[in-house]
């Protein structure tokens, strides 16, 4: 029987362009799985109820936080497109892979799958246990495909800090799930319609 030696693995980083469609989305919905798995465990730590944090509110005020802090956040992505130079923003193609040839469906479950795991993790978690300031640090550094540029990482830490804010004003994680739901939604319409416009 041959011997397995640690020495020969090889580990190398993958350029998004090297990951096929199918690799992509494994990746994407895999890594998600892992995202709401943990902030559902850490949940228990804390001695809360997980199931609480996803719990629906009586009152409809969330929409109001919600709908305000997207549309803020996409108001001032669209400027920063429209006056900041492209390579200024770059995060590798992978916001472009994911969206660019999805189906509109598919644009919505993917933003809703995002929303719903992140906020279960870093507000419903990292937050109780760290606060808004750290747990936005904590969230710009796992969007690692941004920190090669400062405007990008400093936009992803200042959304994060204002979905905190909205989850503490609101006392509901559907705020800042509404709010996640929304930018990433019609970012990835904005980059799904326009790789149709240039293609006409």
């Amino acid at each position: 029987m041959k011997k397995f030696d640690l020495r020969n693995i090889h580990v190398r980083q993958l350029s998004v362009d090297e990951l096929d469609d199918r690799m992509l989305l494994v990746n994407l919905y895999v890594t998600q799985a892992i995202t709401i798995i943990i902030g559902l465990v850490w949940a228990l730590f804390q001695r809360s109820n997980p199931f609480h944090l996803l719990q629906f509110p009586d009152n409809l005020s969330f929409l109001w936080w919600g709908l305000g802090l997207a549309a803020a956040v996409i108001v001032v992505d669209l400027l920063i497109s429209r006056w900041v130079p492209e390579e200024a923003t770059d995060d590798g193609g992978i916001n472009d892979r994911i969206f660019r040839n999805r189906p509109v469906w598919h644009i919505v479950v993917i933003s809703f799958v995002v929303a719903v795991c992140e906020e279960v993790l870093f507000r419903g978690a990292v937050q109780h246990s760290f606060g808004p300031y750290w747990t936005s640090i904590i969230f710009a550094a796992i969007h690692v495909r941004y920190l090669k540029h400062w405007i990008p990482t400093g936009l992803v830490f200042s959304i994060s800090y204002g979905l905190g804010w909205i989850y503490i004003e609101s006392g509901t994680l559907w705020a800042p799930i509404l709010a996640h739901f929304l930018v990433d939604l019609i970012m990835g319409l904005i980059i799904r319609f326009r790789r149709e416009q240039t293609e006409q």
